[in-house]
């Protein structure tokens, strides 16, 4: 995607690390799914504020290739939240236009969940008011690791190895480059999200746990956003 000239517009491409879930559980005395549950309803408010807002791509990191490493107990509650966002949530997303995609590895998941995610991609192809990302099994170094083994699988030679032909080997080359990245939580990190599409995004941190991120918080980081410049390496 090529970067606009002069001053920023307004951000059409978000990208959110949706972090905090388990501190909001544990400041509450909550089980951890229990803020993982909070999340989901989050997500839902952000996805319906998003369109108005001007946002037209919004792509979200709902699970990494790290997050494997945690707890059994968390991992399967997350896969079972997982499938019945998918099964309860999405469908009212499909109907007010929301085109869904998920982004990273297929092969670690369920034959159920692999269903599921097949079947609300296929039936929300078709809309357009808000094209939804959602990064599960996600790692960009992995995606990029993975890329690099697509080049050597297709027979590209060394030559013709450039941003063109590695970006169309990406999980979703038709995803454009976030404009604004969001981290909630605090946190000041990227965590291995979407690290090439973010070569030269805007990022904002904000303090608030995810399960408490709304519209006026988006909105808020979209209002910045507007205030700087972005040069792309130059003056």
């Amino acid at each position: 995607m090529a970067p606009a000239q002069g001053g920023a517009d307004a951000a059409r491409s978000v990208a959110i690390i949706m972090d905090g879930n388990g501190r909001w559980a544990r400041r509450r005395g909550l089980p951890l799914l229990a803020g993982h549950r909070a999340g989901t309803r989050a997500l839902r408010r952000t996805v319906e504020a998003a369109p108005d807002l001007g946002v037209r791509s919004l792509a979200v990191y709902a699970f990494s290739t790290e997050n494997w490493g945690r707890s059994t107990d968390e991992v399967e509650g997350l896969m079972e939240l997982f499938a019945e966002t998918i099964r309860e949530q999405f469908p009212d997303l499909h109907r007010q236009g929301v085109r869904v995609r998920f982004v990273g590895r297929r092969d670690r998941c369920t034959p159920e969940l692999l269903e599921l995610m097949r079947d609300m991609e296929g039936r929300t192809a078709e809309n357009q008011r808000l094209d939804l990302w959602v990064a599960f099994d996600y790692g960009a170094r992995d995606e990029i690791v993975n890329a690099a083994r697509r080049l050597v699988e297709d027979g590209v030679a060394a030559a013709a190895v450039d941003e063109h032909a590695v970006a169309a080997r990406l999980y979703a080359p038709e995803m454009p480059d976030p404009d604004l990245v969001i981290r909630t939580s605090g946190e000041l990190r990227m965590s291995n999200f979407f690290l090439w599409q973010t070569a030269y995004s805007e990022l904002h941190f904000t303090a608030r746990l995810w399960p408490d991120f709304g519209a006026e918080d988006l909105q808020e980081a979209l209002d910045e956003f507007v205030t700087r410049r972005r040069r792309y390496g130059r003056r």
